[in-house]
Order: structure tokens, then sequence, then C-alpha cells
């Protein structure tokens, strides 16, 4: 036992993939939680890295089978899988796709190891496949890692509606944020000196509009009304807010709305108002562009849960995000740490709310240094999934399925 390693199946960095960045994050941490252990990935092609084999080839029917052969030869501890949707989606010459088939087929191949699997996609209202596939992995899998307590209880109702019994191997364990980012007031003016930004004049207050620009991120909700925003907040508390909006396109589909969006800010830039910085949002950086800001604006339309918010709780930011917008929503109501808006005119006041009420912000930001110490530092994730491992291999020896109790 002492030797055998945990191994992580997953896309992974450089990959510019959100999984890939979460899978290198929690690797970090179930290190420092197993440091008798090796923590290996098992990565698509394009990972790199000390401990990973890039063996997944999509563009095979049979991509599995290498994967199935090298777990075979590194006879795991335990096996955590990161799952989404569109990364094992096999599809033939005429762009049709196998719906997951060749990831259901991977964990029969492995079935003889104790086998997690954290899917990072459960939407409330699940389609027919949604359910179906949920189920399949759920028979095949000893643990399946929900990221909220709502997509159990709301899997349950789906089921119940198609008569099917919920499965009884469903954990929650949240999405994993660093309690080791967070800079004092005092730090502030360096790392905007780091940044490049010390040299611009930008004002002391500023609204994050930070991360991956694409289509489903809905900067133009918030671009739309800035200036009016801008004009408010100025007139109700005498400030100067600047819009600072950084990232960089992901995905060559997106990028009309990218020029678009882009433009606007440089419109609103060159009036004072608003200022564009292009970066690529992983690692440091990522943290240190949210950390000079005030406040961050989540204007997504899309998200069962977000790796940008997590960020945004590592840093203990007030936020604003849209609801009812599942993982972002629980989350925002969980913590107590953000602001929810369902149309535009909400989003605006809130906005004006927020930057003109230090008190709340205080208020928001405690509320997130308490849940991120308390609910999701990565400390704390690690554990669960030690304990997820633990009863997963409990599960393969005895022969017993986990049992974990439904939440209502």
């Amino acid at each position: 036992m002492y030797n055998q390693p945990i191994v992580i199946i997953s896309s992974y960095p450089p990959r510019l993939c959100g999984i890939a960045t979460f899978a290198e994050e929690a690797r970090e941490f179930i290190k420092k939680a197993n440091p008798d252990k090796e923590v290996l990935v098992i990565s698509h092609t394009d990972g790199e890295g000390e401990g990973v084999f890039p063996l997944i080839e999509i563009n095979r029917y049979d991509w599995y089978e290498p994967v199935a052969d090298k777990i075979n030869e590194l006879k795991p501890y335990a096996i955590h899988l990161e799952h989404e949707y569109g990364l094992y989606e096999y599809r033939d010459r005429r762009g049709i796709g196998d719906r997951n088939e060749g990831f259901l087929k991977l964990l029969e191949a492995i079935d003889q190891y104790p086998l997690i699997v954290e899917p990072h996609t459960i939407h409330g209202r699940i389609t027919d496949f949604e359910a179906e596939f949920i189920y399949q992995l759920c028979q095949r899998s000893e643990i399946v890692l929900f990221k909220c307590h709502y997509q159990k209880w709301r899997l349950d109702w789906s089921f119940r509606a198609r008569g099917w019994d919920i499965p009884k191997n469903i954990m929650v364990v949240p999405h994993g944020a660093r309690s080791d980012k967070r800079w004092g007031i005092e730090e502030i003016s360096e790392l905007k000196t780091e940044l490049g930004l010390d040299e611009l004049n930008l004002s002391d207050h500023l609204v994050g509009m930070i991360g991956w620009i694409q289509t489903n991120k809905r900067w133009d909700i918030l671009l739309s009304m800035w200036d009016d925003i801008h004009d408010e907040i100025k007139e109700k508390c005498g400030q100067n807010w600047i819009l600072f909006s950084a990232g960089t396109i992901r995905d060559p589909n997106h990028q009309g709305d990218y020029n678009l969006w882009k433009s606007d800010v440089i419109d609103l830039q060159s009036r004072g108002k608003a200022h564009y910085y292009e970066f690529i949002p992983r690692g440091d950086i990522y943290y240190k562009a949210m950390a000079i800001c005030d406040f961050i604006v989540l204007p997504t339309i899309d998200e069962t849960q977000s790796g940008t918010l997590a960020r945004i709780i590592a840093l203990n930011k007030p936020y604003i995000t849209t609801a009812p917008m599942e993982g972002l929503t629980a989350q925002t109501l969980e913590s107590g740490g953000g602001l929810l808006f369902t149309t535009k005119q909400m989003l605006k006041n809130n906005v004006i709310r927020l930057a003109c009420d230090e008190d709340l912000r205080m208020t928001l930001g405690e509320n997130l240094k308490k849940y991120l110490d308390e609910v999701v530092s990565w400390e704390i994730i690690a554990d669960k999934y030690n304990q997820a491992y633990h009863l997963a291999r409990n599960a393969k020896i005895s022969g017993k399925p986990v049992i974990i109790e439904p939440e209502f």
C-alpha cells in the first residue's frame, strides 16, 4: 500500500482548460495530504510535467485502452477521475459523438481498483441523456463526487420522476479554494507595480471583471451600463471607480465577442472610466489581477460551478453574480459573500451599492474568509478526498457498496 500511487485522470496544463487548471491545483494539495504517496496524472496528449502520462488520444475510438494498460502497470491506491463531457467525447469522421461511451468503458476496464469520479457538470434540470449517464457512472464507480448539495437533492427529484432510486454513493465535496493567496491592503501598491499598472495612475477603487473572455461570460451586460454606473457612483459617493477588465480569449469561436467587448473597454478607457489588461488567466497572475480590485463582477450565464469563483473566494473578495445560476447561486447563498442579480437594473443597483458601502464590502469579505477557512479551503477538500479514497478502498476490498445518506 505504501508504494501505491494515487492516480488522477484528467486534462492537464499547459492545456488552457478550466478542468486542467483545477486538476493541477487539486493535485498539489492531494500530494500535501498524502506525503507518503506519489500523485500521478494520466492526461490528454497535450498534458506535460513530472509524473504526467499524456496518453488520452481522444481522436481514437479506443482511447481508453492505453489508459487502462497504464493503470494496470501502476496498480494505484485509488483512481480519481475528473469528468467533463467534452473531455472524453470521441467523434467519428462524420462528427457524430459516442456520448461518452468510451469513458464508461474505461471505468469497466479498470474496475478492479477503487474508482472516484468527480463530474464537473451536473445540471439541476438534467436531460434524459445526462440522467442515464449519471446513473451508469454511479453504477461503475465506488464514489461519485458532486460539487454542491443542491445537485444531489435535485438529482433525487429527477430520478424519482423517472421511477429510479437515487444512487447511494454520491458524496458532496465543494470546489477547493486556496488559503495562501490573501494580500493585505498595504501590499496592493506593490502588486500593481508587478502587473505594470503603477504608472497608469489608476483609481484606488477598482471593480474587477476578470478571467477568460468568452461568449457565456457576458461581459457586455456590465459594459453596456458602465458609463451610467461610473457617473452615478461619482455623484452618490464622490469616488472615481474604474472598471478593470482583465483576461484574454481562449476559444476562437468566441473571437467576435472578444473583439467587440475589448473595443468597448478600450473606448471606456479613453474616457478614464475603465482599463483593459490582457493576460492568460492561470497561475499567480490570475490571483494578483483580482487582488487589486475592491470587488468582482461575474456576469456569467451558464456555470454550474466556477474556478473563477474559487479564486474570488480564495481572495475573500466581495462579488456580484448572476442568479439563478446553479453552483454560483448555491455558493453565494452558502457563503454569504456576494450579491445576486436577475436583471440589468439589479446588477446596476448592486454595483453602485457595493461601491458606495465599504461596510458591506467588509462584511461580505469576512463572510468569505469564514467560508474559506471552515468549508472550502483546499486543505479541507483534500481531507475529504482522502475520506473518499478510504471509503472506496474499503468498498472494493469488502465487496460492500458505499452508502451515503440522501440530502433530504
